[in-house]
């Protein structure tokens, strides 16, 4: 059950955010410009690469390695040579996950690492296994960890994660909104120089921006009915989000919102892109889920009865290829079945600050939603 009241106390609203999830999104413009200067620091703005590599594999816990793994993947085009490796298995070390690279691995890939944690003696052994193999090794994690000294020790990059200047009475989530800028921001630097995509410091200059702004116009203090992520958050209350997706950068944000909604405030969520989400989830919506299904839903107690779980989309539009649109066959097929429709749409700017605006607000309601809750 929501607690709408408490989207409009920002003072209750802090102290409810143990984990300092509402902070972590209000501060990822700054984190952004921490994690360049970071960046910097470590080189790899004075770094001449041979070329670009044959392939480009992340490796790295849960959530955090996935969403950075797809977005990076996403911004380098068609034929990304981007690879996600999974952990296979368990390590020697009790309960610890093991990583292993492709057997093709070779002195032409670069193994990049993504963690907020960097104890991991799988991602140690990983980074040993590669440095065997003659293939590059660049990491983001925290500094003084086992993982910063196998990468030194490897002759690899070592970028220090932006860290934020406080502590949380809780461990961060993976989905936690800092935690991916952090990881994020120098691996766009890096694969910049190496011509995997295109992140100059500009650029990145101009994506901080917009999260600032974002944070001006979603922050705890800017009440419900003019604040999109905290309507957002109110509107999927009790509800199955039903993500669609329709631009380039709107489907990596899709599916980072669908984890972190599960992640932070334990709803789940389904998610596709357009237009073959139309086919995908028809049946979904013209089952028992569609708010329509329940005609006796009149007659239920509003205290003691909680309401049935139905469905309402939230379509996350970028601007499309070629200028086609599923949008209004999307929003005729969801009214077509009395399902609710939220809409999200970036104002216009270039393609990491549109994909920063689509993430930026709905990980500002994806918190909204798991501190009122009560998650």
């Amino acid at each position: 059950m929501l607690n709408e009241s408490l989207l409009d106390t920002p003072d209750a609203l802090t102290e409810a955010d143990h984990r300092g999830l509402l902070r972590g999104a209000a501060e990822a413009g700054a984190r952004v410009r921490t994690a360049v200067r970071h960046a910097a620091e470590a080189g790899v703005q004075d770094l001449k690469p041979d070329g670009r590599p044959r392939a480009v594999l992340i490796a790295g816990p849960g959530a955090a390695a996935t969403h950075t793994a797809d977005l990076l993947g996403t911004l380098a085009g068609p034929g990304s040579p981007v690879i996600r490796l999974a952990p296979t298995g368990v390590a020697p070390a009790a309960g610890a996950l093991r990583w292993d690279l492709p057997g093709w691995t070779g002195s032409v890939d670069l193994l990049l690492i993504a963690t907020p944690d960097g104890t991991e003696p799988g991602l140690s052994l990983l980074v040993e296994a590669a440095y065997r193999r003659g293939c590059t090794v660049a990491a983001v994690a925290p500094v003084d960890t086992p993982l910063a000294e196998s990468v030194e020790g490897a002759h690899g990059l070592f970028v220090p994660v932006a860290t934020a200047p406080y502590d949380v009475e809780e461990p961060l989530a993976a989905s936690a909104p800092g935690v991916l800028w952090a990881l994020l921001t120098p691996l766009l630097a890096l694969l910049d120089r190496t011509g995997v995509l295109t992140a100059p410091p500009d650029a990145l200059e101009k994506v901080a921006d917009r999260l600032d702004r974002i944070a001006e116009r979603c922050g705890p203090a800017i009440a419900t009915y003019s604040n999109p992520a905290k309507t957002l958050a109110a509107e999927l209350a009790d509800a199955l989000p039903v993500i669609w997706t329709e631009g380039t950068s709107a489907g990596p944000a899709g599916r980072r919102f669908a984890a972190a909604l599960a992640e932070l405030s334990g709803t789940p969520a389904v998610v596709a892109e357009l237009p073959e989400a139309l086919a995908a989830h028809s049946a979904l919506l013209a089952g028992p889920l569609a708010a329509g299904a329940d005609p006796d839903d009149f007659f239920r107690d509003r205290v003691e009865e909680p309401p049935a779980l139905h469905a309402r989309v939230v379509l996350l539009r970028d601007r499309p290829l070629g200028g086609l649109t599923a949008a209004p066959t999307a929003r005729d097929l969801a009214l077509s079945h009395d399902t609710p429709i939220s809409e999200l749409e970036p104002e216009p700017g270039g393609e990491l600050e549109t994909l920063a605006e689509l993430i930026a607000m709905t990980d500002f309601a994806a918190v909204y939603l798991a501190l009122a809750s009560g998650a």
